[in-house]
């Protein structure tokens, strides 16, 4: 799907409007003349009352169609952002034209292209068919900027769901790896591939370990984005399973249909630090991004088995299903060699977080109350929904271990994202470190709003944000 701006005096005649109403019927700011000559007796017929996630599709004498998506009680970014969404599904010509609203809501111009842009994504490398993507112009105040950053925001959140909804038979560890490689290479973002000899030769424990059981060997992505005059580093570390068996601990079948996505953190990491760079954000960043499958074969490891990571305390491995946290504290451990301002890592970790949060929320734990109120601040202003966790340090002695320094379950069934924040806080060092456990929302269920049902690209907008906010700061 494209993306341009138009001036609003451009002929409508055959484009689709998008037109944002408030329920109650009651026109946001800059759509009332168009709204106004609308035959008022088609709405009410039709049942269209302006709520959450109704569109409504009727005839109109300056278009060829007008569509009518409802934001609800209140216009917000993020009403205006779904309601795009949503219209956009319903356009069925090769294009279509984005009225903004123009009311007193901050970025209501990158909402609507987000919405549009986003609720209009199709992964389609697998379909026989071939549809034509709609063209999204927008009218009405949006400068270049605004545009060209909304822009590159969705381009990076569309690249980490594609990354994500590509079947594991065809993203072994080595192949995701080249594609990230690839993909910041276009973006001017320094990029290195370590492959198991690298990976043995550092130490990385952990993920030889998680690889043990697969006949695809590792990778280690280590991306570097190094502008002229920055003086704040982020360091971002993202889990990359790309398949998740749950190893010899194996999951039952209905748990496995969606472990494709088990690298969805890995896809955030890197895809944010594309965007950053894209954007030219004056900061450094470094993303690690530790990938394997967890298979199972007369190789995996064992529970009871103990490993060593890269850094750090020594691990008994009683569940192989908690393999993410184990490769996550070697990238952990090689984030902190860079010497960052502060790591942030991302992951579908548990289903402790989701249970807790449900599907749409991701969870941020961070090493401090000013670190988690960074995240959140930068996920509020990407429009993305995550809440704090506590990181109850009460819970650590759960993961004392007979044998070795420390293990990777609990081995009892509540709180079981916080023990898991708590496993890595023991990687992340003295630093400031945040976890974002996106076990929920890293997969949308349904498609609405800006939600295509699949990969959800969660964490990616977020993070830029964070980015944007350390440049600033610095």
């Amino acid at each position: 799907m494209q993306v341009s701006a138009v001036g609003p005096d451009r002929e409508l005649k055959g484009a689709t409007l998008i037109a944002g109403v408030l329920e109650g019927l009651e026109p946001l700011p800059g759509n009332e003349e168009i709204l106004a000559s609308v035959d008022e007796r088609l709405i009410s017929t039709a049942g269209f009352e302006g709520k959450k996630g109704q569109v409504l599709s009727i005839p109109h004498q300056e278009a060829e169609t007008l569509l009518l998506a409802g934001v609800g009680e209140e216009a917000s970014f993020q009403t205006i952002r779904a309601a795009s969404g949503n219209a956009i599904r319903q356009v069925k010509t090769a294009r279509a034209l984005s009225l903004l609203a123009t009311a007193e809501v901050d970025d209501s111009a990158r909402a609507v292209v987000e919405g549009s842009l986003l609720g209009g994504y199709q992964y389609r490398s697998y379909k026989t068919d071939d549809e034509n993507a709609s063209k999204v112009e927008t009218v009405e105040v949006v400068t270049e900027a605004d545009l060209n950053e909304a822009s590159v925001l969705c381009a990076v959140t569309i690249l980490a769901r594609d990354w994500v909804n590509t079947p594991a038979a065809d993203k072994s560890p080595e192949t995701l790896a080249h594609l990230i490689e690839e993909a910041a290479s276009d973006a001017g973002v320094d990029s290195e591939v370590w492959g198991p000899d690298r990976i043995s030769e550092e130490g990385l424990g952990g993920l030889l370990g998680v690889a043990a059981g697969s006949d695809r060997a590792p990778a280690v992505v280590i991306l570097q984005y190094r502008p002229d005059g920055a003086s704040e580093h982020l360091a971002l570390v993202g889990k990359g399973i790309t398949f998740d068996s749950g190893g010899l601990s194996i999951k039952p079948a209905a748990s496995m249909e969606e472990m494709k996505d088990d690298m969805a953190g890995g896809a955030a990491v890197a895809a944010a630090t594309i965007g950053i760079a894209r954007l030219g954000l004056p900061l450094s960043v470094t993303a690690i991004v530790p990938v394997t499958d967890n298979a199972v074969g007369g190789d995996a490891t064992r529970p009871g088995d103990v490993l060593r990571p890269v850094q750090g305390p020594t691990i008994e491995v009683l569940n192989t299903d908690a393999e993410g946290r184990l490769i996550l504290a070697d990238g952990l451990g090689l984030a902190r060699r860079f010497d960052p301002d502060l790591i942030v890592d991302v992951a579908t970790l548990t289903g402790a977080a989701k249970v807790a949060l449900g599907g749409e929320i991701g969870a941020v734990f961070g090493s401090d109350r000013e670190t988690a109120a960074r995240v959140l601040e930068a996920a509020q202003a990407a429009g993305e929904s995550f809440w704090e966790m506590p990181l109850h340090r009460g819970y650590r002695k759960s993961l004392d271990s007979n044998i070795a320094d420390i293990k990777n379950i609990s081995g009892d069934r509540w709180g079981g994202a916080i023990v898991a924040a708590l496993f890595l806080a023991e990687y992340a060092g003295e630093g400031p470190w945040a976890h974002l456990d996106i076990a929920g929302p890293a997969r949308s269920g349904e498609t609405a709003g800006e939600f295509v049902k699949g990969a959800s690209g969660v964490g990616v907008r977020t993070l830029v944000e964070l980015a944007r906010g350390m440049a600033r700061a610095g």
